[in-house]
């Protein structure tokens, strides 16, 4: 009797994983409100520069009923796009020139102008303040704006990369107590095969609900310091009720600690009401079935196996390549979302609702088609949507709005398929390890998707062709992961290699 049997006695899809599944699904709608964060706490608003005719009180003053708001701007700063003041420029000298409609006006890029030297003014009517307005990112500092989203992804790579070791080593649930990263790999070894897509498809609706969440919340919140306590103090009370959470009993006995696992066991067997089932198990039988277990592998559990196994190399370099693609497209598009020029707010809504049937599909998907077609079906549809996004001209807005938000809803079901797909490749005494890998590859990705926006200065449609490429050739490297569709969690390294 291996681990999958055990599991079922105590069982694998009952009253313990529900309200596991809800406890976890609190700190994923956190995470992601953070992770959207800056589309409104960095939100860019429109801004000129500051000119002393309309923005000193004492000159104003001298103005005042003999030019109108409109005059003193024509003539104190040039005309940018849409016939807008420029946002980064102003001329030297007032052009009064300007004010004559008789006399031919000046092309502004022959008068003499300068940069913003005295700061700029910002439009308060949506936002009363974000990071943009209180250090000026715009204009010749605009670049630091994805460099900021760019730090704060690199700090969830660096969690990423210490908390996959560190959780294979020391327990999921005390490094889950600190990380919240881990949520995935807990939930599915503790769900039997049968109910495990059902479980992460709800484990992953978290994300959806968070785009919900932050859309809502920044609707009502428009300062940037304060938005960022709100959606910050959840967290607090996630880390209080994770000392409830079990530890993983699969890990529990797959590194020998044979008594903790069967009490954690017969913990879940009393929450999922067969306490009889629970007491029926011996330390005995318990060591029996992991012994059975641990005989047939051979080689070493450790990170130079992943990479020295064929068969497990080349499961790991395609999930990370799968990984990065989803962190690449995801972030680099959904932290932009002022430029499909729409109302932020309820685009960022939808991105959430279209997410939940999305997900909801992947899950039947999954299911009945299989993990590996799915997987690269998803990578592919979001490429493609991005590719035809750049034959849209942008005076359609809305139909550009539309495929953008499609495209991140299959990138979303794209996680819910590399999620799913990356825990069963591996086997339990590296899950984590290889898991903990892919999220450095997810977190890599992330990273570098915002700073490619700062290659439209070379060509404007240059990052979406990005964007659209590389999610499509992930996809169709996916087609080379074996199928692993109603197959149990392998526990070794010889399980992998019998598959």
């Amino acid at each position: 009797m291996a681990f999958p049997e055990l599991l079922d006695q105590v069982g694998g899809q009952g009253r313990f994983q529900m309200l596991q599944t809800v406890a976890l699904l609190i700190p994923i709608m956190c995470a992601t409100t953070q992770n959207m964060l800056e589309n409104f706490s960095a939100a860019v608003p429109s801004h000129r520069c500051w000119v002393p005719l309309l923005d000193n009180s004492t000159i104003q003053a001298s103005f005042s009923g003999t030019l109108n708001t409109e005059a003193i701007l024509a003539i104190s700063i040039p005309q940018g796009a849409n016939r807008q003041p420029h946002p980064c420029l102003r001329f030297r000298q007032p052009q009064w020139q300007l004010l004559d409609p008789n006399a031919t006006a000046t092309n502004w890029s022959e008068a003499t102008t300068e940069p913003c030297m005295d700061g700029w003014v910002y439009d308060y009517r949506t936002f009363t303040s974000t990071i943009v307005t209180k250090w000026d990112l715009v204009c010749d500092s605009q670049a630091l704006k994805p460099v900021a989203q760019s730090i704060y992804l690199a700090g969830i790579l660096v969690g990423a990369a210490v908390c996959g070791r560190a959780s294979d080593r020391f327990g999921r649930r005390m490094v889950l107590t600190w990380s919240y990263l881990l949520i995935a790999v807990s939930v599915m070894e503790w769900t039997s095969a049968q109910a495990r897509v059902l479980m992460m498809t709800l484990n992953s609706l978290g994300f959806s609900f968070g785009h919900i969440l932050i859309a809502a919340v920044a609707y009502g919140v428009r300062d940037w310091a304060l938005l960022q306590l709100i959606v910050s103090t959840p967290f607090f009370v996630c880390f209080v009720y994770s000392w409830w959470l079990p530890e993983s009993a699969r890990w529990l006995l797959s590194t020998g600690m044979l008594e903790q696992g069967l009490q954690e066991l017969q913990k879940v067997a009393t929450i999922n009401r067969k306490k009889a089932a629970g007491e029926a198990l011996t330390g005995e039988a318990v060591l029996s079935a992991m012994q059975e277990e641990q005989s047939r592998t051979q080689a070493p559990a450790g990170l130079a196996a992943l990479l020295r196994i064929p068969g497990l190399r080349l499961r790991l370099w395609v999930s990370m390549m799968c990984w990065f693609a989803f962190g690449f497209t995801f972030y680099g598009l959904a932290l932009d979302l002022q430029a499909l020029g729409s109302n932020i707010f309820l685009l960022q809504m939808l991105i959430g609702v279209v997410d939940i049937p999305t997900k909801v599909g992947t899950k039947v998907l999954l299911s009945h088609l299989g993990r590996r077609p799915s997987q690269a079906g998803s990578l592919v549809l979001p490429g493609l949507c991005i590719l035809a996004n750049m034959l849209v001209p942008h005076e359609m807005g809305a139909l550009r709005s539309t495929l953008a938000v499609l495209g991140l809803g299959a990138v979303g079901a794209a996680f819910t398929c590399v999620s799913i797909s990356s825990g069963e490749l591996f086997p339990t005494v590296l899950r984590m390890t290889a898991v903990g890998l892919c999220q450095v590859a997810a977190r890599g990705g992330a990273i570098l998707g915002p700073l490619v926006r700062l290659l439209s200065i070379y060509s404007p449609s240059l990052p979406l062709t990005i964007y659209g490429a590389v999610p499509i050739l992930s996809g169709v490297a996916a087609l080379l992961l074996p199928e692993t569709r109603n197959l149990p969690l392998p526990d070794t390294i010889q399980d992998v290699q019998n598959q």
